[in-house]
């Protein structure tokens, strides 16, 4: 018989996990010869708490996902009431529910114009898989077959199954496995500290947007399909581009017949102080991806928004859609994605992050720029990125990249709050209802850990 949560003790969840538990991006090598892994057993508005009772502050919201902050009992009773009425029923057949039509009405209302269908599935990944697949059959609709090759950007993250980890730029995630596989090519990132050289921010967005047209004309526009992109890159280190690169990108799409994709799954739902990363930015997607915030990662959902030009396509040309998933359009997530919504439009959180707690963050952050281990700061709303070095001067690091911010991760989460360490960045992207209180804890705890780091590498 498994142990109950008053049975068992730390040691025997740990135990039990190392024994059966393969986790994701994890060296589980190194995790078998450790104590073992950080057990979760609650969370509330902003912060955790673990099996020893300590409370920690997520400065991650999960994985960028828990948007509303935990706890939520209104999330509760929404999946709740549709479990007892309807807990599934598939989407397929000529058939719906009542949630997955209003959900799909409400993303209509809220993405920018044109966005007007929707198709549902349960992870970035799989709403990035079925782009992949609407996007070639659309060009082969279209009468240009040969338009199959999909640009995205070094150091990107659009999703961990073949094609989408292909898609993306992480050569951690290529090396795994041979990828990426044929039919897609990448760019530089729109990522001025390590990229720009002298250049100004301005000079360097467009000469990061020029990649883009020189990669098109080397692959021939008649062979590309269509660039993928998030707003801002997340799980990249929070890459925030400079404000002369998506204006021109698009420029650059339109001009030889290149569908845009906008990634928007850390992006939306407010995380910028905007619904979506493309209100911020100003972006004009064929295709939309969203996920984690559209439930606050209360419940597994994702969706597709595409372009009315590109549906007329698909509906008048394409016959029967050959593609979809069980759960697609699952009526329990559709209801709690739909109370989510509700939470954030209700208590006017996308205002006030932009408005208030977005400014504050941003305020408190800049007061890290003098210290010794911090090279640049960047941030929008409620996400930022900080570049990690020893020697500003140079904008360098110690060698291999991560070392110093996999130390400074280990050492905040030593001190009770929760951020992450790709490559050289430290990033953030705390609940979008965390506090102003709340904000200094989470900088104090960061200062700390940052200051602690910096002995440890002879800078304190």
């Amino acid at each position: 018989m498994a142990s109950t949560p008053t049975q068992a003790s730390t040691a025997d969840w740990r135990r039990s996990d190392k024994n059966h538990h393969i986790h994701p991006f994890t060296d589980n090598a190194a995790l078998q010869t450790s104590a073992g892994p950080r057990v979760i057993v609650k969370g509330e508005g902003a912060w955790l708490v673990d099996s020893d009772g300590r409370r920690i502050l997520d400065g991650m919201s999960g994985l960028w996902c828990v948007n509303v902050g935990y706890g939520r009992n209104e999330l509760a009773a929404a999946a709740a009431e549709q479990m007892r009425q309807l807990p599934y029923y598939n989407t397929f057949f000529k058939t719906t529910t009542m949630p997955a039509v209003r959900l799909s009405e409400k993303l209509a209302e809220l993405t920018p114009d044109g966005l007007n269908k929707v198709f549902f599935a349960n992870s970035g990944s799989e709403a990035n898989e079925t782009i992949l697949r609407f996007v070639r059959r659309y060009w082969n609709l279209q009468g240009k077959p040969k338009k199959k090759i999909f640009i995205g950007r070094n150091n990107a993250y659009h999703g961990s199954t073949t094609a989408t980890a292909s898609l993306g730029g992480m050569s951690a995630m290529h090396e795994m496995d041979d990828l990426p596989i044929s039919g897609f090519a990448h760019v530089i990132q729109p990522y001025w500290y390590h990229e720009g050289g002298d250049l100004s921010l301005d000079e360097f967005g467009l000469v990061a947007a020029k990649a883009v047209e020189d990669r098109i004309l080397e692959i021939g526009p008649e062979n590309v399909a269509a660039f993928f992109g998030e707003p801002i890159q997340g799980s990249g280190g929070v890459i925030i581009p400079p404000d002369t690169y998506w204006a021109e990108v698009q420029r650059i799409c339109r001009k030889y017949d290149v569908l845009i994709v906008a990634d928007e799954v850390v992006c939306g739902f407010g995380r910028t102080g905007e619904w979506f990363g493309c209100d911020y930015f100003g972006i004009k997607p064929d295709f939309m991806t969203l996920a984690k915030g559209i439930t606050s990662g209360y419940l597994p959902l994702s969706a597709v928004m595409v372009h009315d030009r590109i549906a007329e396509v698909i509906y008048e040309k394409g016959g029967g859609l050959e593609h979809g998933y069980t759960y697609s359009g699952h009526p329990t997530c559709c209801a709690v994605a739909l109370a989510n919504i509700e939470i954030l439009e209700k208590e006017h959180i996308v205002d006030r992050v932009r408005e208030d707690t977005g400014p504050y963050f941003r305020a408190r952050l800049q007061e890290l720029s003098d210290h010794p281990l911090i090279g640049n700061i960047r941030s929008a709303g409620m996400i930022a990125g900080f570049g990690l070095v020893t020697d500003k001067a140079t904008r360098s690091a110690p060698a291999p990249v991560g070392t110093l911010s996999r130390r400074c991760h280990e050492i905040c989460m030593a001190n009770d709050v929760i951020v992450r360490s790709p490559g050289d960045s430290m990033v953030m992207a705390p609940p979008l209802i965390i506090s102003r209180d709340e904000i200094d804890i989470l900088v104090e705890r960061y200062r700390k850990s940052l200051d602690q780091t910096a002995v440890e590498f002879g800078l304190g």
